[in-house]
């Protein structure tokens, strides 16, 4: 079985013998991120199938926040490099979330945690605490918060 860190050490040297520049070094630093994150404790370890994801996840995030940050700096070229960086990590990660679907999921949720008792401000932990678990690795937390609280408001 591979797992899916030594599917992007296959996937770096297929692109090195590509001469991929953006897809060797995207790949490069992610597979330094899972090594910092691996001698990161007392003991070096081998990261689960999970944790690689979400370090890839984690390496995925940075490159959007630093599209974002470079597109309202006015360097587009820079932008445009952080989001298929992005985009690269994200072909490794579960398909997210459709917000149709993170939806459906959230109103579930609401409904869950109000036949409960959960209300006012402490029906968002209650939602988020049922919601998590559901979407985990396929939707980011500020996305999630954010569809809960309007399905709270509403």
């Amino acid at each position: 079985m591979t797992t899916l860190k030594s599917k992007l050490k296959e996937d770096l040297n297929a692109a090195i013998k590509e001469r991929d520049e953006l897809r060797s070094s995207t790949l490069r630093l992610t597979l330094t991120a899972i090594t910092k994150e691996e001698v990161a404790g007392t003991i070096k370890r081998e990261l689960s199938d999970d944790e690689v994801q979400k370090v890839i996840s984690r390496e995925a995030k940075k490159r959007r926040e630093a599209a974002d940050a470079f597109a309202q700096g006015g360097r587009a070229e820079s932008a445009e490099r952080e989001r298929a960086e992005g985009e690269i990590l994200a072909a490794y990660l579960p398909k997210q979330l459709s917000d149709d679907e993170l939806e459906v999921i959230v109103t579930q949720a609401v409904a869950e945690a109000r036949a409960a008792g959960a209300e006012g401000p402490r029906a968002m932990g209650a939602v988020m605490k049922i919601v998590n678990p559901k979407v985990a690795g396929l939707a980011e937390g500020g996305r999630v918060a954010a569809v809960v609280k309007k399905a709270l408001a509403g």
